[in-house]
């Protein structure tokens, strides 16, 4: 038998391993946020890790599709590979030969091939939510992962301005139950049109949304220089920048006068920041959004005590279903970032001590004798609900304590000769470090009485 190489244990850049408490914050978030869907009648889906590219394709625009993680064919994935594109070095044809399937990017397009293959068996509106991963071949950086964890709610199969209301308040109620203090900017795919009208360069609308959807990284004189460089006339920039420097809907309103598509969107704007009554709600010109089927409310969720950038987003879109061969049914839907909330409220040290679920009884013993006499009384508080180890090995008290300490167990129970005997059991709360005594009997009313 050869040797086995040994390598370096690594991770892909971009990826992460998370410690058993980190994990238990984790859940305290997603556990927040399920919370607050369900209140609201969401239920929750599956959707395989990979999809079709054809799927996936086309549905982020092009700088989107470039992010996408493209998954080989099984076996010989060159055999479908013409000798013209691989001598060509064509990358992109070539990629259409030998990869068929990708990683998800988001939990919304699959959400829209979800529905069509499953309308037969969804009530509409279908409100649901999911929490997965999602995988984007981006370049890592604080708060930029090329594999993280989305929690999204989507309502599909609804018209009404009321979903946006509750999508809004949704947003304010889970960052309120994380104690995070945040902007919930809002605007609408329809007023970004109305600026491509007003600045007469309709048919450079993505164009004009692709550069405005990066002012807070490169600043106004960027997306001056941006929009030049992409064929935009002086006077046409112009227009954009007046735009773009407008604060409140009663001014946008005046320079929409005669666009209908504004005005509409001002409107819905206008009834769902009302409605979902929030003072952490601002509208925001500025806010773009570079996703292709957005086309209506649009948000974006900045913390206000952090750097990290945004936190959530989301918008209404109208076509998704139509595009899998399904009728066209409205949808809108919002998306939590939970590792860059993982990452503020580590920074801001935001979780709470009983987030940190663990153990709450460690039985430690002197010998096996005292470990076999320990084992039916862990058993029935283990049924009684409380959470309880035993110390498996023959080990130093001193090594025992250290295992309590190292895992944040707040109660050990001591087990020696004198306890067998008398029935009177040593517990030592280790936070504060007083010890008393208990019979089994109070020893399980105290930790069933506590919950």
């Amino acid at each position: 038998m050869s040797e086995i190489k040994k390598v370096k244990p690594s991770l892909p850049s971009g990826t992460r391993d998370f410690l058993p408490q980190e994990v238990a914050k984790r859940n305290y978030i997603f556990g927040i946020i399920k919370s607050v869907f369900e209140q609201y009648g969401f239920q929750q889906i599956e959707t395989p890790v990979l999809e079709n590219l054809s799927t996936l394709t086309g549905k982020y625009g092009e700088e989107g599709d470039q992010l996408l993680f493209k998954v080989l064919n099984s076996g010989d994935y060159l055999k479908d590979a013409d000798a013209e594109t691989l001598s060509n070095k064509d990358s992109k044809k070539l990629t259409s030969q030998i990869a068929d399937r990708g990683l998800r990017y988001d939990l919304t397009v699959p959400l829209a091939r979800y529905v069509v293959q499953h309308q037969n068996d969804l009530v509409f509106p279908f409100k649901r939510y999911h929490i997965a991963p999602v995988w984007r071949a981006d370049r890592p950086q604080k708060g930029r992962y090329r594999e993280f964890y989305q929690c999204d709610a989507d309502i599909i199969g609804s018209n009404s301005l009321l979903n946006e209301v509750e999508l809004t308040q949704i947003f304010s109620k889970v960052f309120t139950a994380l104690k995070l203090n945040t902007e919930i900017r809002i605007n609408n795919r329809k007023i970004l049109e109305a600026i491509a009208v007003y600045a007469s360069c309709e048919d450079k609308l993505e164009t004009m949304t692709v550069a405005i959807d990066k002012l807070d990284k490169i600043g106004i004189e960027g997306i001056n220089n941006e929009l030049l460089n992409r064929g935009f006339t002086e006077e046409q920039i112009n227009k954009v920048k007046q735009v773009l420097v407008v604060k409140n809907l009663e001014e946008l309103t005046a320079l929409f006068a005669s666009i209908p598509v504004g005005l509409q969107g001002i409107e819905e704007l206008a009834h769902v920041m009302k409605l979902a009554s929030s003072p952490s709600v601002v509208f925001d010109v500025t806010l773009a959004r570079g996703l292709n089927y957005y086309t209506g409310v649009i948000w974006e969720i900045k913390s206000l005590d952090s750097s990290m950038g945004s936190i959530g987003s989301g918008g209404r879109y109208a076509n998704l279903t139509e595009m899998f061969g399904g009728r066209d049914m409205s949808g809108v839907g919002i998306s939590f970032g939970v590792e860059r909330i993982y990452d503020i409220m580590e920074e801001l040290k935001l979780f709470p001590q009983d987030a940190l679920k663990t153990t709450e009884v460690l039985f430690v013993h002197f010998s096996e004798a005292n470990r076999d006499f320990a084992f039916p009384l862990v058993q029935q508080l283990r049924d009684a609900n409380v959470a309880t180890e035993l110390y498996p090995d023959k080990a130093k008290m001193e090594k025992q304590m250290k295992y309590a300490n190292a895992k944040g167990i707040p109660y050990v129970v001591v087990i020696g000769d004198n306890e067998m005997q008398s029935g009177k059991l040593a517990v030592k709360d280790m936070r504060s470090g007083t010890q008393e005594e208990k019979t089994f009997a109070e020893l399980l009313s105290f930790f069933t009485e506590k919950k």
